[in-house]
């Protein structure tokens, strides 16, 4: 006997019952987002290395350690993706998108990091991203937290999920923030965790969100990032929370949320959840006012933000507020004798030409009608159409509601009118 095949660790199958919770989820951030004017953008999976390292930094965990790159047969690296803002911003520039009225677009689609999978976190991962470009003030930062505010409240989660919100500043107010936290961290180094004693020379930044309860001690007297923020990003940052204020959106000012990619400046905001364990980020952006131009393009404010799929569900799993019933199967049709196999196939597709959004399932399967009519039943079906050669002859149909234990027989006129009334 072979040996069984299974999936690469990390890397998930997405199987049909838990598809309608994504499919639920999916169409709403999609109605959400085209109500605020953003525009689907489709984006590869693959890019070249050499635009990550450039973008998210040669020094991050993502760059370092997470990336999943090989060359191609001309020794070109290349890399999939391992967040989508990159390819985003390459696509707007190469074809040359920043001139359009518009310029907020949204994509949805699977993103890959070499991480150690735990629950919430997973080598093959689904991001929905959203990207606004050309707009400096704080009105699309607060555009953005009312967009997804509003997504948690159609979604049905917006009491079990917290806005938290800072100001990193620009590049250079950061490196001057930099220079002054190694100083102090080298002082306490020999309490350092593994994790944090590696970053000290090479990411320090993100030191500052540690979720080790020793670090976080000791950061309670590291110097302040918000002190070395200049004029421009603080009354930036002041505005934009008292908008939120003003609308009425609770926020929680975390002084150390940082991010993980280089790009970032000014304003950053995740979403969590304290139903998810440690992986508790459902969304997570901010401000990249400088990516475009180090990417080639002309200088252009932009934010974005990105959403973790399969964690956003994992939350709607665990508050069991999911409770949509959705029929796999609207109607069921059922014939006895391979000669009517036809008739079946020939009314079903009459069905769909009439009906388009209807879910018709015909049982091919040899089996008795008592067996054929209990696998309807089973199968949440509302009506069967039951076919022999009698029926046939005769020429009607029997249907049976299989929800209220009602049967009619029906021309095939009448028929079509009846199922128009089943699925008003």
């Amino acid at each position: 006997m072979n040996k069984e095949i299974k999936s690469i660790r990390g890397m998930h199958d997405y199987l049909p019952e838990e598809l309608k919770i994504w499919n639920y989820v999916e169409t709403i951030l999609k109605e959400v987002l085209a109500s605020y004017c953003y525009l689907e953008i489709r984006l590869p999976l693959l890019e070249k290395t050499e635009i990550f390292k450039r973008a998210i930094g040669y020094i991050t965990d993502v760059v370092e350690k997470e990336m999943y790159s090989f060359n191609d047969r001309k020794g070109n690296s290349l890399t999939l993706r391992p967040e989508g803002t990159v390819g985003c911003v390459r696509a707007i520039i190469q074809n040359h998108l920043l001139h359009k009225k518009n310029n907020k677009f949204w994509y949805l689609g699977p993103m890959f990091r070499y991480e150690r999978p735990q629950k919430g976190r997973y080598r093959q991962f689904y991001q929905l991203g959203a990207e606004a470009f050309g707009l400096d003030t704080e009105d699309i930062d607060f555009e953005m937290i009312l967009l997804t505010n509003r997504l948690w409240k159609k979604i049905g989660i917006d009491l079990h999920i917290n806005l938290e919100i800072n100001s990193i500043g620009s590049q250079k107010d950061r490196l001057k923030y930099k220079k002054e936290l190694v100083s102090f961290l080298k002082k306490n180094e020999h309490l350092l965790d593994l994790d944090s004693k590696r970053r000290l020379y090479t990411n320090p930044l993100r030191i500052l969100d540690s979720k080790n309860e020793t670090m976080q001690k000791i950061l309670q007297e590291a110097p302040l990032l918000s002190e070395y923020i200049d004029i421009h990003s603080t009354n930036h940052f002041k505005n934009l929370c008292s908008m939120i204020t003003d609308h009425e959106i609770k926020y929680i000012y975390n002084k150390n949320l940082v991010r993980g990619l280089d790009y970032y400046n000014s304003t950053v905001f995740e979403w969590k959840s304290d139903y998810l364990g440690a992986q508790n980020t459902i969304c997570a952006g901010g401000r990249y006012d400088s990516l475009i131009e180090e990417m080639g393009g002309k200088k252009t404010s932009a934010i974005g933000f990105a959403i973790g799929i399969e964690r956003l569900v994992l939350l709607i799993k665990s508050l069991n507020i999911f409770s949509k019933k959705i029929e796999d199967i609207n109607i069921y049709i059922i014939f006895i004798g391979k000669e009517n196999k036809y008739h079946a196939i020939n009314l079903s597709e009459e069905i769909r030409n009439l009906y388009p959004k209807l879910k018709i399932f015909i049982n091919f399967l040899n089996q008795n009608l008592q067996k054929k009519i209990k696998n309807a039943i089973c199968s949440s079906a509302k009506i069967a159409i039951i076919i022999n050669r009698y029926h046939i002859k005769e020429k009607y149909f029997v249907i049976k509601d299989l929800k209220n234990k009602k049967e009619f027989y029906l021309l095939k006129h009448e028929l079509m009118i009846k199922i128009q009334e089943f699925f008003k």
